[in-house]
């Protein structure tokens, strides 16, 4: 194929030139020279990472962005802060409060129980802000602390700001004699969500009171865990496990559905739970549902919108208190516990773990770390603007990364082209650390695909409706069937890049001689985000009539359905078979391009993340350049030139490799025996 460009032409930034890398290396070794600098970016990290004089951090910063650097400091070094100063920062922001709740963690730990009650009790007792005092309620029962006793509560608990009300239940919950000031119940007029908190805080204050029926029901349906074997919970705190392409709903969904699945079936697995929140109506038919034979998922209650990296912060203390509520139930009482994602609510998940005894386990990837001098380069020094907020976003997340990866007992590590090296270049503490812990790095995968019944009729239908007319959104004129056709399959967001395809595909031409089907997105007007894709799709196909005609839209499909869609469509006797284009800016591992591949299509992928582990390009699929409009308009041209039998022995050797090499079962035997030998190894230290 020496006409077509090769997939790898983008240039990554060498780590050396990384001012991020830089400056992380540079704490763990403060003997290598400070890195230079003076956007912000640098100037956010030299707070975080490099020697911090009050002097200069007042000039160049806001006191937020100080105050949070040195709790991450604290929280980072394991060195216990005074408590009387902690409690005086819980009225920060969001990220702020985050931070404070991992130094206090390290404080409490270290012994400073006695001081740390005196310092919460001093301040809960002045007349602070309701966000403040839910915080500081928040850090007292996380750590089982008691610096208020019942009667000085009664006011909060019936506090007309819910935060503060919430906060107050779960903290007089687990508190002695809790239970004579909660409130008896407030009924559906407060939703499904208070209601079942009230109920699940009477459950664990007065187990077996009339008060917590709401939640024995909401919980019913989960039996007893059979004897033998381990029970392992996985979660999901992004989006609805049962509608992938929705909302913030990916391949995640349909990777733990399968993998709860073949984990049960293991032999090694008694039973597996899948967490996933849930919110609102969602609520009122109860918080279990068996997914499988062994697998069943729990519905974490959250209050309004669901679990998202943008809201986290503020749900994690009562994500936390909810898995630990779940996690005491006679039928779950997990040994192991595996969060996958850096944000609040994988550090929720680790809470819980804690408190309830269980080993934890975390995915780990190099996200946003890869990514933080490129996307943050032009930024400047301006510190109130939406890029500063987006750059304060993401250290965050490098933080919730580097907390979770040190509480771990089990690290997983995705396979990637570069394997361990990657991960060690932003991760440096992983190979400056003495402490040693299990590292696993499973292959994902997907499991067989399996026709049911009506899937001839289902098939009839899904290309009737694709070749209804080009004057559809969702259509196609029925005389381009034999033309060439590009697909794409995942959630409308803005990592996923679907509106740069769009682009791409029209800035070479493609709209004239070959179609484009968007699978994904909610049905109805969906996130913001999805909107904001669906307005920038619009904007390019609104000039090029042609590429109205020929591209359609689809909202997201159950994924039996985008797997039996691809079959057909790869078997499709046309003369220019469908090609498989998945255009995010980066893939950890890239499930749909498995699914693609599977189906016999040939596929391309980005080069950044997990792909190019799997894709080796030009021979079982393509590696697209997805950085620029332009360069993934050019090799979109090129696949479209790509002869047919060429393109079918591409497919075929796809096809292959996810045959032989990315299966669901196999990622579950590996997974498996290393949360075996996790519980084994435990069982020996406390024996």
């Amino acid at each position: 194929m020496a006409h077509r460009p090769c997939g790898r032409t983008e240039s990554f930034p060498p780590a050396d030139s990384d001012a991020l890398v830089r400056w992380r290396r540079h704490h763990l070794d403060p003997a290598l020279d400070e890195p230079g600098g003076d956007d912000l970016l640098a100037l956010l990290a030299r707070a975080e990472y490099g020697r911090l004089t009050s002097a200069w951090a007042e000039r160049a910063l806001l006191p937020e962005d100080v105050v949070t650097a040195r709790l991450r400091r604290a929280a980072r070094s394991g060195t216990p802060a005074d408590p009387w100063w902690l409690v005086g920062l819980a009225g920060g922001g969001v990220l702020q409060r985050s931070a404070l709740a991992e130094a206090w963690g390290v404080t409490v730990r270290a012994g400073l129980r006695a001081d740390a009650t005196a310092a919460l009790r001093s301040r809960l007792l002045l007349p602070v802000p309701p966000s403040e005092r839910a915080c500081l309620l928040d850090l007292a029962e996380q750590h089982a602390l008691s610096p208020l006793v019942a009667a000085e509560c009664a006011a909060v608990a019936h506090s007309d700001e819910p935060s503060v009300r919430q906060a107050a239940w779960r903290y007089l919950s687990g508190l002695r004699g809790g239970a004579r000031v909660l409130p008896v119940g407030r009924g559906r007029s407060s939703g499904w969500y208070e209601a079942l908190l009230l109920s699940a805080a009477w459950q664990r204050a007065a187990p077996g009171h009339r008060a917590g029926a709401g939640f024995r029901r909401a919980v019913a349906g989960l039996p007893a865990a059979p004897a033998g074997g381990i029970v392992v919970a996985q979660t999901m705190m992004l989006g609805r496990l049962e509608e992938p392409g929705v909302g913030a709903s990916g391949g995640m969904s349909v990777l733990l559905g399968a993998l709860g699945d073949a984990l049960a079936a293991t032999g090694q697995i008694a039973r597996v739970l899948t967490l996933a929140p849930a919110c609102g109506d969602d609520l009122g038919g109860g918080l279990v549902t068996r997914l499988g034979t062994g697998h069943w998922l729990l519905r974490v209650p959250v209050p309004g919108p669901a679990a998202a990296p943008v809201n986290a912060p503020e749900l994690r203390a009562g994500l936390a208190w909810w898995m630990a509520r779940l996690f005491a139930l006679p039928g779950a009482m997990p040994a192991v516990v595996h969060a996958r994602f850096a944000d609040d609510s994988s550090l929720a998940v680790a809470d819980a773990a804690r408190r309830s005894g269980a080993r934890f386990a975390f995915t780990v990837t190099p996200d946003p770390h890869r990514t933080m001098g490129e996307r943050h380069r032009d930024i400047g020094r301006a510190l109130c603007t939406e890029p500063a907020a987006a750059l304060r976003a993401d250290l965050h997340r490098v933080f919730a990364a580097d907390v979770l990866a040190d509480r771990c007992d089990l690290l997983v590590t995705i396979p990637g082209p570069t394997g361990i090296r990657e991960l060690a270049t932003h991760f440096p503490q992983l190979t400056h650390s003495g402490r040693r812990r299990r590292v696993v790095s499973p292959a994902e995968g997907i499991p067989p695909f399996s026709r049911a019944g009506g899937d001839t009729a289902l098939a009839v239908e899904l290309m009737r409706r694709l070749f209804a007319g080009g004057d559809r959104e969702d259509g196609l004129d029925p005389g381009t069937r034999s033309s060439r056709m590009f697909l794409s399959v995942g959630r409308l967001h803005p990592v996923k890049q679907q509106d740069r395809l769009v682009e791409a595909w029209i800035e070479a031409g493609l709209h004239h001689r070959t179609t484009l089907l968007l699978v994904g997105g909610s049905a109805g007007s969906g996130t913001a985000a999805e909107r904001e894709m669906r307005g920038r799709i619009a904007k390019f196909v609104s000039a090029e009539p042609m590429a109205r005609r020929n591209l359609a839209c689809w909202p997201a499909l159950p994924n039996h359905h985008v797997r039996l869609l691809e079959r057909v469509l790869a078997a499709e006797q046309a003369p220019y078979p469908p090609v498989y284009v998945c255009p995010s800016a980066k893939e950890e591992f890239g499930l749909a391009v498995l699914e693609a591949m599977d189906a016999g299509l040939p596929a391309a992928g980005p080069q950044r993340g997990g792909v190019p582990h799997y894709i080796d390009d030009g021979v079982n699929g393509f590696l697209l350049p997805t950085h620029s409009t332009p360069a993934l308009s050019a090799m979109l041209a090129a696949l479209a030139a790509v002869p047919s039998d060429e393109l079918a022995s591409i497919a075929a050797a796809g096809a292959s490799t996810v045959t032989g090499r990315y299966s669901a079962q196999a990622m579950a035997g590996e997974l498996a025996e290393a949360y075996r030998l996790l519980t084994t190894a435990s069982s020996a230290q406390s024996g």
